[in-house]
């Protein structure tokens, strides 16, 4: 080979090798982890005193730790409303130290043991079990603790907890829903829910995104406008859309409020008054209920509601989270993911603003912009995120779209909060028959750096 030749292709392995490099070295998209601060919290803006008082004393007893004598159990998950949703104020989700392994090594744990799927530093978990001992649907909360061996609780009590290990196959896993901005949830008008989900059909269409709201009646499926009148529904409201909870199974935080107190902490109150389980029963029943006062002219007058009318007051006033800039890239690259947001299609589902009732006889409320990210409907998100678990209208995989507002702060995603990783989270969303994946498609054939803009935009919700 001549000098000449053989320095030219020298200078080509050199090329190659250097081009390998570089591309080697190319940054990858990452998520820049949970923003530090608290954006949340805090009552929303425009309240009277009255209400403020009455947010104040939802917000104490929202974070009182339950007592036997209180009527906690005779099964529960946690023994506080604020142990669940605790990051990162009051009424957000799971924090990183796990109360429920917090509660398992107290001295005064009784006679139970750790679930496998429960860790020192979370996420919280609900366990429901897909289907019972027969086969037939289950989809039931199944609590992890007992009062069994508790002081105060006599011997005679002895409860059991679940064979978790037993149903290794059979167990799916719930994590606290964040309630910041639920007040302007529940404000919302089911005719703007429904104008917004007709909203760019043929697009949404284009994309295999259909999405329906979880209104039950009973041997039908039927919208608002078909639906029969005179038919009764079977999920504790009136017919019209329930958009709380993971698969928006709930209509109103008065009924979300009561089904946790029951379901979560065994308390029960004047919405769900049957206890559980009604061996070991420690209280009367319900065990919360309205406190009429002994005079006309109580001490403290907020003291004659029951603790889930407080629950719900203090939710309905929580302010939602205030988006920030303080994240990696700052404010152009948050400008340019929020641009990318719109384009690939995940506002589709995850709509960036609907606007709150003008005539809500709560002024603060009324015709207000809840910028929360989501339709608040049901949408089939794939094999992936199948749970199995059917409530209303919403089958196995089909889910409410999450909201995103204070997505910027959470520490695990999903459900089931199976990651802590923002990637993992949107490319869990792919799957067989997921109304997601053109706009999953969409974001991989995105460069790195605009996906990192996304991912910035974000978190900074």
């Amino acid at each position: 080979m001549s000098t000449t030749l053989k320095s030219i292709v020298g200078i080509s392995m050199l090329l190659i090798e250097l081009s390998g490099t570089a591309q080697s070295k190319a940054p990858v998209a990452r998520d820049p982890g949970p923003r530090s601060g608290t954006s949340v919290g805090g009552p929303i803006d425009g309240l009277t005193p009255d209400q403020t008082n009455l947010f104040k004393e939802g917000a104490a007893r929202f974070g009182e730790i339950e007592k036997i004598s209180d009527g906690l159990g005779p099964r529960m998950n946690l023994n506080s409303c604020m142990g669940c949703h605790a990051h990162p104020a009051a009424g957000g989700s799971s924090p990183r130290a796990n109360p429920q392994y917090q509660f398992i090594i107290q001295p005064d744990h009784g006679t139970n043991t750790l679930p496998y799927f429960i860790s020192g530093e979370g996420p919280i978990r609900e366990a429901r079990f897909q289907t019972t001992s027969k086969g037939t649907p289950d989809g039931g909360v199944h609590d992890l603790f007992t009062i069994a061996g508790m002081n105060g609780v006599p011997g005679t009590c002895k409860l059991a907890q679940p064979d978790f290990e037993a149903n290794k196959k059979n167990t799916i896993f719930r994590i606290p829903t964040p309630v910041f901005g639920a007040g302007m949830i529940e404000q919302i008008r089911d005719k703007d829910i429904l104008a917004n989900l007709a909203k760019e059909a043929p697009r949404k269409q284009g994309m295999q995104i259909r999405g329906k709201l979880n209104i039950v009646v009973p041997g039908n499926t039927r919208t608002m406008q078909d639906k029969v009148p005179g038919e009764t529904n079977n999920n504790g409201n009136d017919g019209t859309i329930a958009r709380f909870g993971w698969k928006a199974q709930n209509k109103s935080l008065l009924i979300f409020t009561g089904e946790a107190y029951n379901v979560e902490m065994g308390i029960s109150n004047e919405l769900f008054q049957t206890e559980r389980e009604e061996d070991c029963q420690m209280a009367k029943t319900p065990n919360d209920g309205t406190n009429p006062p002994d005079t006309h002219q109580p001490p403290n007058p907020l003291a004659v509601l029951s603790d889930i009318e407080s629950f719900a007051a203090f939710m309905r006033f929580l302010a939602p989270p205030t988006p920030s800039a303080t994240v990696p890239g700052g404010s152009s690259s948050i400008l340019k993911g929020k641009a990318l947001f719109g384009q690939i299609g995940c506002g589709f589902c995850h709509t960036p603003a609907l606007t709150t009732d003008p005539n809500s006889r709560i002024a603060a409320l009324a015709g207000k912009t809840a910028n929360l990210y989501s339709d608040l409907a049901l949408h089939q998100m794939g094999k992936n995120l199948d749970d199995g678990i059917s409530q209303g209208e919403a089958v196995g995989d089909e889910f409410r779209t999450a909201p995103l507002w204070g997505l910027g702060q959470r520490l695990f995603f999903l459900h089931d909060g199976r990651t802590s990783d923002l990637v993992v989270a949107i490319r869990e969303h792919r799957g067989a028959k997921s109304e997601a994946n053109g706009v999953i498609g969409n974001y991989d054939r995105l460069s790195e750096s605009d996906k990192q803009d996304l991912l910035n935009f974000l978190r900074s919700l």
